[in-house]
């Protein structure tokens, strides 16, 4: 009931993706949530070739069904791209930059290319390059957000500018009514992140998983606070003690902030251990984090208001699915 053109095109049953949220997103969601009928993406921005190849072919190992890789462009990403589309990854989806150099290698390579953008204009220059979809990223999204305006908003929009390109909407959807209603302002999917990220297969530690189930949308705050490594690139972070204390001390710029640069733990990345650095994009609690987690990066969107327990990925997307078509059976017909 729920299939719609991209299903089709993707060979997926569901309109659902997991986002690729960098070293959360490992084979393990991945696999799971396409496992389920949905589209799972791995989180590969930042990783070594080896690595990219590796987790492939660990995914493949889970699943025999179409999956996707994300590659963040606002960092040196050509090696990421290449060892992607040389393990013929089925889907590339991008974010935060432009798409074009690599949209005619992927085509060769059989390998379809989503972007995610947070305005029409992003979206209508996406498709002057030649891409397969486009992600609708609403403010509400948590993590680094490019969208300025609300989803209900921004989503219609974008359909109605890039049609027939298909549209897939990302930000403050958990619940099966949330695909519904993104469904009817024309999305042909959902990207769902904060869900996904409390799932059991997602690799963020205990703790962090706890925290956001614990938050409504009250607790989450829009800011630039944690720029070393990806400045300019506002995000949606839970409130904790590192954001309060910045608060209190006026919200001083960047080089004037409390502990800057400091060194504040570890953290297994990928193929290796890094030091975590205080205000580090990067300094989220992915499995082996050794810091506070009251001094990491906490990425969540307002859709933890919604969020309530952490099931494996594969019930997720089946309670999605069932609360959908359920409310679709609810509807007036006629």
């Amino acid at each position: 009931m729920l299939a719609t053109p991209l299903c089709r095109q993707l060979g997926i049953a569901y309109p659902i993706f997991s986002v690729g949220m960098g070293a959360l997103a490992g084979a393990e969601l991945a696999a799971a949530v396409s496992n389920a009928g949905a589209c799972g993406v791995l989180g590969l921005s930042r990783a070594p070739a080896s690595f990219i190849h590796q987790e492939i072919k660990r995914t493949r190992t889970l699943t025999e069904r179409p999956f996707g890789a994300n590659i963040i462009l606002a960092r040196p990403s050509d090696e990421q791209v290449a060892a992607c589309l040389e393990a013929r990854v089925p889907l590339l989806v991008f974010f935060w930059g432009d798409p074009a150099p690599y949209v005619e290698s992927a085509h060769r390579c059989g390998t379809k290319v989503f972007v995610q953008v947070g305005s029409v204009e992003e979206a209508q220059a996406a498709v002057h390059a030649g891409i397969d979809g486009v992600i609708a990223q609403g403010e509400e999204a948590g993590g680094h957000v490019r969208g300025t305006i609300a989803l209900s908003t921004l989503l219609p929009a974008m359909v109605e500018a890039i049609q027939p390109v298909p549209v897939i909407a990302s930000g403050g959807i958990a619940t099966g009514r949330g695909v519904v209603a993104a469904l009817s302002l024309g999305a042909q999917a959902v990207s769902l992140g904060t869900r996904f990220l409390c799932s059991a297969e997602a690799s963020a530690t205990p703790e962090y998983k706890a925290r956001v189930v614990q938050s409504g949308a009250a607790d989450t705050v829009k800011t630039s606070l944690f720029d070393v490594g990806w400045p300019g690139a506002p995000h949606r972070v839970l409130r904790n003690k590192i954001v309060a204390e910045w608060e209190e001390a006026g919200r001083p710029v960047t080089g004037q902030r409390p502990g800057e640069q400091s060194v504040i733990g570890t953290v297994p990345r990928f193929a290796g251990t890094v030091d975590v650095v205080k205000y580090s994009s990067g300094s989220y609690p992915s499995l082996g984090f050794t810091p506070d987690i009251e001094y990491a990066v906490l990425y969540a969107g307002v859709s933890c208001e919604l969020v309530h327990d952490i099931p494996p990925a594969g019930q997720i997307v089946r309670a999605l699915v069932r609360e959908a078509e359920e409310v679709i059976a609810q509807l007036p017909r006629g």
